[in-house]
């Protein structure tokens, strides 16, 4: 009987094993990855319902956890509790963590783990991290992770420092942890904010609206973070515009345009607002304006009251928030890179030409095709979860539009409803904001069956467009 009984347990126990086993479920790389970003958002949740997180002591509800853990991870900066007044120094510890490894990646933080304990790559990790990355071939990825960790630590480390020099006056030792901790938040492009400790609870940085130091130090770290880590690693080979590749070139042009076109049109837009940029000086008008249009696309800081702009300025910050980061980055959004092939494919077409081009090369079918496919995706995504909230949640119709592009952008501003929506709304939030980080395409085939090649090719049929 004891025998038996041993023999059972030891099936069982390999029965276990085998289900923990990732390889066993012959998951694809897109599953993963999903999986990987669920799994790290649910442990995120965990942690912060603990008491020991929260400065009252009391445990957080779960679904409040489950939403700052998802805005952390998925770098959003959407929140329903104000950061530096509801956790304590564990929580806020937990939340930093959660946006460094939901910036730099689930196979990011997997690579600086296998190189610390030595253990060798292998090629279902490198196509990972080709995914993860999106990058066209496995070759040299390894390479661009470990680079990506450098530039990383680099990057946080002089940014935090700045910032450390510049608060350590007003706040003490205090200025300097907090210089790190949103050096760190601004590069991961997570608008998370200790500040409602200091000026009150969702006060952001708006109260260094006037402030170059803040103002610089913040936007070219959300902008670095932003344009993406392929494209820092090509400026830092090549040296020179014109050696770089087509997709850098493309990513750069089309990010100034966005930021000095925003900066411009806020201005435009808020001028003589008497609530945001009417009060400030010159100088003043024109940080707070660069310093919108830089962060709309990406991070979620804020030195301007949003709930008090005009509605014609929202619109303008949803198109931007949109629009997003670009790829292989710390942001979401449909990406800068899909816009540009978009437009480009557009003026193709109204020009009669077969063919897109950009800086002497043509633009391939497959990527064009992509490209409208992610704008589809993302639009009927935005679309839904906007009809959904208009049901469940009581606001104007711009600003539930406001807030669920500002989530599956993951860029975290917000007109101030966020905290007061329903759990139903906090839920479509969460949902929108993991597809946003995720990728509308990867979490598409991530939940499709296995792809398989048709067995039948139909002859051509003629549809009439337009």
């Amino acid at each position: 009987m004891g025998d038996e009984f041993a023999v059972d347990l030891l099936e069982r126990n390999k029965s276990v094993a085998n289900l923990m086993d990732l390889s066993q479920w012959r998951l694809t790389p897109y599953q993963v990855l999903a999986l990987g970003f669920a799994g790290l958002v649910f442990l995120g949740a965990l942690l912060l319902t603990l008491p020991v997180a929260s400065q009252s002591g009391q445990g957080t509800p779960f679904i409040d956890a489950l939403f700052t853990a998802t805005s952390a991870v998925c770098v959003t900066g959407l929140v329903v509790v104000d950061t530096g007044t509801h956790y304590s120094s564990f929580g806020h510890t937990v939340i930093i963590l959660l946006i460094q490894a939901g910036g730099l990646g689930i196979m990011a933080m997997s690579t600086l783990f296998a190189l610390l304990i030595g253990k060798k790559i292998r090629l279902k990790e490198r196509l990972l991290m080709q995914e993860a990355l999106n990058q066209l071939s496995v070759s040299g990825i390894v390479r661009l992770m470990i680079y990506i960790i450098h530039v990383t630590v680099l990057i946080e480390f002089v940014g935090g420092t700045i910032l450390a020099f510049r608060w350590y006056p007003e706040l003490g030792m205090k200025g300097i942890y907090f210089g790190y901790w949103h050096a760190i938040s601004a590069f991961c492009n997570a608008g998370f904010d200790l500040f409602g400790s200091v000026h009150g609870p969702f006060s952001g940085i708006s109260a260094y609206v006037s402030d170059p130091v803040v103002n610089l130090t913040v936007m070219c770290m959300i902008v670095l973070g932003g344009i993406g880590f392929a494209v820092l690693h090509d400026i830092w080979t090549c040296r020179s515009f014109g050696r770089l590749s087509m997709h850098s070139k493309i990513v750069l042009v089309t990010t100034g345009a966005l930021i000095l076109t925003g900066s411009i049109l806020f201005y435009m837009f808020e001028y003589a607002n008497p609530d945001t940029l009417k009060p400030l000086s010159a100088q003043s008008r024109i940080l707070g304006s660069m310093f919108q249009s830089v962060t709309s696309r990406t991070a979620g800081f804020n030195t301007i009251d949003i709930s008090k702009v005009y509605d014609g300025t929202l619109f303008l910050l949803i198109l931007f928030m949109f629009i997003g980061a670009s790829p292989a980055s710390t942001g979401g959004g449909i990406k800068t890179s899909t816009a540009a092939v978009l437009m480009l494919a557009i003026w193709s077409l109204i020009r009669g030409r077969s063919d897109a081009e950009c800086f002497g090369r043509r633009i391939p079918q497959a990527v064009i095709y992509k490209a409208f496919s992610i704008l589809l995706i993302a639009f009927m995504l935005v679309v839904i979860v906007t009809m959904a909230l208009t049901i469940t949640e009581h606001f104007s119709f711009i600003s539930v539009l406001f807030e669920v592009t500002s989530a599956f952008g993951t860029v975290g501003l917000s007109t101030g409803i966020t905290p007061t929506l329903s759990n139903a709304g906090k839920v479509w939030l969460i949902l929108t904001m993991f597809a946003g980080r995720v990728g509308p395409v990867t979490l598409v085939l991530a939940i499709a069956m296995r792809s398989r090649k048709a067995q039948i090719q139909y002859p051509d049929g003629k549809i009439i467009i337009g």
